[in-house]
């Protein structure tokens, strides 16, 4: 009985014991890490200022001058578009993050825009339908002389502006879209102009006619290079860059994302859009030619055109054609 009541006269020990330890001093405490504004992740692969980005100063060619259209939008055996047909896709290099005019859109998970249209209208050319027949490539823009130098697609239909520097290095087709350079910056800005940027950081894709553009203005705004254009939207949304400066269809596309954004400034450039094309496949180049033809007269082009852009930057016609 006794040794009964030496263990429990022990367990009530143990258990004042405890509580005092509990109600004792809380001891000094431990300094939480330390607390400091984190800064937002930049992009991948940010760069810096190139003057000779897209060959925009090279003025040695007529650079809207494409070779004659093919005479119909048949295929013709052995060709180009024989060989794409037996294939049954036509490869085609795109943006997929540039609102309007190559995007996917979220909700069925497609690609769509003005740029997309115009695959798919060379895709319907050759197969009867576009359904089931493109094969889209999502490339970034520095990346559009390369893919199809490679042979890895079979057109890039990316904003992609035609310079004599380019021609030298790929074919391109006649012009079905025109466009010019301003600027996009939060509603809050000041500034109107790239002029009014001056030592202020001004965001553009690697290997564009907008950096070169930055990059030798006579303002002097610190270039900023990225891979996409969606880049340059997330940067100036995160205050890392104080505008964008590439092409209205462009800004005209962040705009539509973020409404505390705006399009200013009057068209520093003309940039001429065309369909890119290897250079050793002049078959291929004169039916995309033939293929614009038809769709500038049969309203494609302006059906096109009104979905996707007239309500942001107005009513516009098809470029008309240059050859050589």
């Amino acid at each position: 009985m006794s040794r009964r009541r030496n263990t429990v006269r022990a367990g009530v020990l143990a258990v004042v014991a405890l509580l005092a330890a509990s109600c004792g001093s809380p001891g000094k405490p431990v300094d939480p890490a330390p607390v400091s504004n984190a800064a937002w992740p930049q992009p991948a692969h940010v760069g810096g200022p190139d003057a000779t980005a897209g060959g925009g100063s090279d003025t040695s060619c007529n650079p809207l001058a494409s070779p004659a259209p093919a005479a119909g939008t048949t295929v013709p055996d052995g060709s180009t578009m024989s060989e794409i047909k037996k294939r049954g896709k036509l490869i085609a290099g795109v943006d997929q993050t540039t609102y309007l005019f190559g995007f996917r859109n979220p909700t069925s998970g497609n690609l769509e825009g003005f740029d997309i249209d115009m695959v798919n209208a060379v895709a319907k050319a050759i197969f009867g339908s576009a359904d089931g027949h493109v094969q889209f490539r999502a490339i970034p823009s520095s990346q559009r002389e390369e893919v199809l130098k490679k042979h890895q697609v079979d057109i890039v239909v990316r904003t992609y502006s035609i310079t004599c520097a380019r021609k030298k290095e790929v074919e391109f087709s006649s012009v079905y879209y025109v466009a010019g350079q301003k600027i996009l910056v939060t509603k809050e800005s000041k500034a109107q102009k790239l002029s009014d940027l001056s030592g202020k950081r001004v965001c553009a894709t690697k290997k564009s006619t907008s950096l070169a553009k930055i990059a030798t203005d006579s303002a002097k705004p610190v270039p900023v290079s990225v891979d996409n254009w969606s880049d340059c939207l997330v940067m100036l949304q995160q205050g890392q860059v104080d505008a964008v400066s590439t092409d209205d269809t462009i800004l005209a596309g962040m705009a539509a994302q973020d409404s505390t954004l705006e399009v200013r400034g009057e068209p520093l450039t003309q940039e001429n859009y065309g369909i890119g094309v290897p250079k050793d496949r002049p078959d291929l180049v004169r039916y995309v030619n033939a293929v614009l033809d038809q769709i500038r007269g049969n309203g494609v082009w302006q059906d096109s055109y009104r979905r996707w852009v007239e309500a942001r930057l107005g009513a516009a016609s098809p470029p008309a054609p240059q050859y050589q």
